[in-house]
């Protein structure tokens, strides 16, 4: 065999991989390395930071003692920690079935061919271009208990004014009809999406069977966008959790602590009492909620697609 054929069949089977894909590999590495510094910059060192800050007594001046697990064993006593995740999980239930199920309504309405379809589903959107803030300085005009428009329409039909997010009672549904309003128009898009790639061959069928079209949404659209549903169920629950501007803006976690979620809280421990530590602890617990809520939510998910 010639030195050119030896060459040409490449080293023997299990030896080492030739240099210059040796040298390859390097090179990725240093391609990666800039984009790994930023994450470890950006996410990684915060969260060690925060862990950190957690097992301490961390004040904004003075010293911070090493206090163990004392931050997170306060938490256990705090009423006013437990109540804000009571609420926290109140506003993201409301949060969450009220645009999951007008936005399913609404994708199979927009599913279907009317005249103005593309102008009605342009402006159904639009609650969800404009910014959080904007949106509740807007609201927080019309909550006002005399000068608020909602209470003068009731005022034209007959009926008493309405507490709205001034009362203790009504606050939180009154911020999940804020939320609905704004964010339904996302799971519509994503629902809508999903339905526009089902298959049509079963809704001949149904139709050559007569079935109504509550048989063929019930049947047939629903649990074939069910996976749709559920993505789009998971980003608006992980949106609702985090929720802070629109209840900050509108009600500072009032009347009283009526609408204190648990980020109100935090914010307030760390920022206005100016204890980071046990703010610092907070976080933690509450990234472990989330983290738990959407690992059951994405479970749920791809079992719900392998069976």
């Amino acid at each position: 065999m010639s030195v050119s054929a030896t060459h040409a069949a490449g080293p023997p089977a299990g030896g080492p991989p030739p240099s210059g894909r040796r040298n390859y590999a390097r090179s990725y590495w240093l391609f990666a390395a800039p984009a790994a510094v930023v994450v470890a910059a950006v996410m990684v060192f915060p969260w060690l930071f925060t862990l950190y800050m957690s097992v301490h007594d961390w004040k904004v001046s003075g010293a911070t003692p090493f206090v163990g697990l004392a931050n997170y064993a306060k938490m256990l006593s705090d009423d006013r920690f437990l109540w804000a995740i009571i609420r926290t999980l109140i506003f993201t239930a409301g949060a969450v079935i009220a645009p999951v199920i007008l936005g399913v309504w609404a994708a199979v309405t927009f599913a279907g061919n009317f005249l103005g379809r593309g102008i009605a589903r342009t402006v159904f959107v639009l609650p969800m271009m404009a910014t959080p803030v904007a949106i509740s300085l807007v609201w927080t005009m019309m909550f006002h208990p005399q000068l608020g428009v909602l209470n003068y329409l009731l005022s034209l039909v007959g009926l008493p004014p309405f507490g709205w997010v001034y009362d203790t009672t009504t606050v939180i549904p009154t911020l999940v009809m804020v939320e609905t309003w704004q964010w339904t128009p996302l799971v519509m898009l994503i629902v809508l999406g999903g339905i526009a790639s089902l298959p049509q061959d079963p809704y001949e069928a149904a139709v050559l069977d007569g079935a109504t079209p509550w048989q063929r949404f019930w049947h047939i659209t629903l649990p074939l966008a069910w996976p749709f549903v559920v993505v789009a169920a998971a980003i608006r629950m992980i949106d609702a959790l985090k929720t802070f501007d629109t209840i900050y803006v509108i009600t500072l976690g009032g009347p009283g602590t009526a609408s204190e979620t648990l980020n109100i809280l935090l914010y307030q421990t760390a920022f206005a009492y100016y204890d980071l530590g046990y703010g610092s602890a907070m976080v933690v617990v509450f990234f472990v909620i989330i983290l738990v809520i959407t690992l059951l939510m994405l479970g749920y998910r791809q079992k719900g697609i392998v069976t």
